[in-house]
């Protein structure tokens, strides 16, 4: 994707290289690689997931380092990608005669705490409605290609960036705050329904904001992006950490439904065609 030579975003915020300390969410090992599986891009308010994975551990720390100039341009990158969703999506909102509230994007390395609790490099990229931020350990797209067998590249960053903002957006909308209402009492397949229409809206909006940065993007960028919206289905996950697939358990969509949503998100680039719930919101 071309990025270069873009504006900077105050909105964005590099804790790499600098010392963290106290108590995260559970870390590596089995355990943090099943949390992942579960958290990946994980939508609505996550609170209450990570205050529960809290341990009391002791106090931790990694000592601060200089970035490498590979480090520093990822984080100009990432940097760059938030511009361009501050961009899109101030001009969407613009154009329904709403005020857009943009996001922050926070970078750290292992351990971050949040207004939404610790957590650690295996909570995978989440967005945290607390404080309105997007937390990302750039690690994850290594673990993502070498474990869950995505293709890579620099537009499958982008491509969960824009997910993650999407969250965002249906949180200053309101969509997410009816999703936990309609929770409420519902059986957990319901309730997981309910969770994979919100998570695949998140994939429509990618697509819709990829639609209007077509400009910038290059060849193959499309393909980086469905390769990492398939290694992150629910049927793929499940496969890989557990040998079989229960779907009852979908919380995120399968890898086609994924991709299709991102696609139609793509192809259309009209935000109206966004409804993943049919009509259950309303």
């Amino acid at each position: 994707m071309k990025w270069k030579g873009n504006r900077k975003s105050g909105n964005f915020e590099d804790r790499r290289g600098k010392s963290t300390g106290g108590k995260v969410a559970i870390g590596g090992g089995i355990i943090g690689i099943i949390f992942l599986a579960i958290q990946l891009f994980s939508g609505g308010d996550i609170s209450e997931t990570l205050q529960q994975l809290e341990t009391q551990a002791p106090m931790s720390s990694s000592g601060a380092r200089e970035l490498t100039a590979e480090e520093i341009e990822l984080g100009e990158f990432t940097e760059s990608i938030l511009v361009y969703t501050e961009d899109t999506w101030n001009k969407i909102f613009s154009e329904n005669n709403m005020n857009y509230q943009e996001p922050g994007l926070v970078l750290f390395t292992n351990a971050v705490q949040t207004a939404c609790g610790g957590a650690s490099a295996a909570s995978g990229p989440f967005y945290c409605p607390a404080d309105q931020k997007v937390y990302m350990d750039l690690s994850f797209f290594e673990e993502l290609r070498t474990r869950f067998g995505a293709q890579g590249g620099d537009f499958a960053i982008a491509y969960v960036i824009a997910h993650e903002v999407g969250h965002h957006v249906q949180t200053i909308l309101g969509t997410s705050g009816k999703v936990r209402q309609l929770q409420q009492g519902k059986s957990q397949a319901a309730a997981n329904e309910l969770s994979v229409a919100l998570e695949l809206q998140a994939d429509f909006y990618a697509g819709l904001w990829a639609y209007h940065n077509k400009e910038y993007l290059e060849e193959g960028d499309i393909q980086e992006a469905l390769s990492a919206a398939s290694a992150v289905g629910d049927d793929a996950i499940q496969k890989k950490t557990q040998g079989r697939v229960v779907p009852d358990a979908f919380t995120h969509g399968t890898s086609k439904q994924r991709m299709d949503w991102f696609m139609r998100g793509y192809n259309s680039g009209d935000i109206r065609q966004g409804d993943t719930f049919k009509g259950r919101l309303n």
